[in-house]
């Protein structure tokens, strides 16, 4: 089913394209373009509308002083092709001299429109249906991505830590020095933090937003980084698999926020009177 509507928007934006390209190329003419400067004229401004579509997908998550940049640049070129198109017709309905249907210049000049907004709209339907696929393809990618996740999580956990004969054979009080036990306490309380209730993976196939404290508790059940450090690609990936987005400047706020409280947590372990290990005597 997904193919099909593909094919179809493809099909809907190329002849879209070719009717718009035609009467570009002939208003080039009109305008005193040279030679084959006339077929690459079309492309500057129904090429600019593509791609200016597919840049507003692009920057969703941007400042939205760039996103609103490029939206004057692709409402710009849009009623640029408009203008051209309608002008085109108007001009060539005012001089034809027909004895069959004869239209008024405003229906030819609002039919005329429908060309450039078929192919605008053509791109900007493919984008969608590229970056959100069907259900079924989402939760198959969800429970690789989970299947993975916990695979990794549990040979970490699982596997004890390999020692060799010489920690082996020193005391027992030498092995649990105030340091070593600091050090192993910090990387406990970071991995023992509450886990989150994960929410509906995303609603329709669109990723959602999420207040300050939601994304801050997923981001505390992303793994740690190197030297047990928040990593700011791990907790980005465990927030897009929860089916929330999130921005550059928020991403870098919530990994601060769970590093504030990885480091609050060491110093005041430091701080804690140092306990004898039980049996130690």
């Amino acid at each position: 089913m997904t193919v099909a509507i593909r094919l179809g928007v493809a099909l809907v934006g190329t002849i879209g394209f070719a009717l718009s390209y035609d009467a570009l190329r002939q208003m080039a003419v009109a305008i005193h373009v040279r030679g084959v400067l006339t077929y690459a004229f079309p492309l500057v401004i129904d090429g600019f509308i593509a791609i200016g579509v597919a840049a507003l997908l692009i920057l969703r998550t941007a400042p939205w002083r760039s996103r609103l940049y490029v939206w004057a640049l692709v409402g710009l070129a849009t009623v640029t092709s408009i203008w051209a198109n309608a002008l085109h017709a108007i001009r060539l309905n005012q001089q034809a001299r027909t004895a069959g249907l004869h239209l008024d210049d405003i229906t030819v000049g609002a039919l005329s429109a429908i060309a450039p907004l078929a192919l605008a709209g053509a791109v900007h339907l493919d984008l969608v249906i590229r970056r959100h696929p069907t259900p079924r393809a989402h939760e198959a990618a969800a429970t690789t991505s989970q299947t993975v996740r916990d695979s990794h999580n549990g040979r970490h956990s699982a596997e004890p830590p390999v020692r060799s004969a010489d920690e082996t054979s020193l005391p027992k009080k030498v092995r649990c020095s105030p340091d070593v036990a600091e050090r192993a306490n910090v990387a406990e309380a970071a991995v023992k933090v509450p886990q989150a209730p994960r929410p509906l993976a995303k609603e329709g196939g669109h990723e959602r937003d999420a207040t300050f404290d939601e994304l801050l508790a997923i981001a505390r059940t992303a793994p740690l980084g190197r030297g047990d450090r928040a990593s700011r690609r791990n907790i980005e990936a465990a927030i897009r698999a929860a089916g929330y987005r999130i921005g550059k400047d928020r991403l870098t706020q919530i990994k601060d926020h769970v590093q504030a409280e990885l480091d609050q947590a060491a110093r005041r372990r430091q701080h804690e009177p140092d306990k004898e290990p039980v049996g130690a005597h």
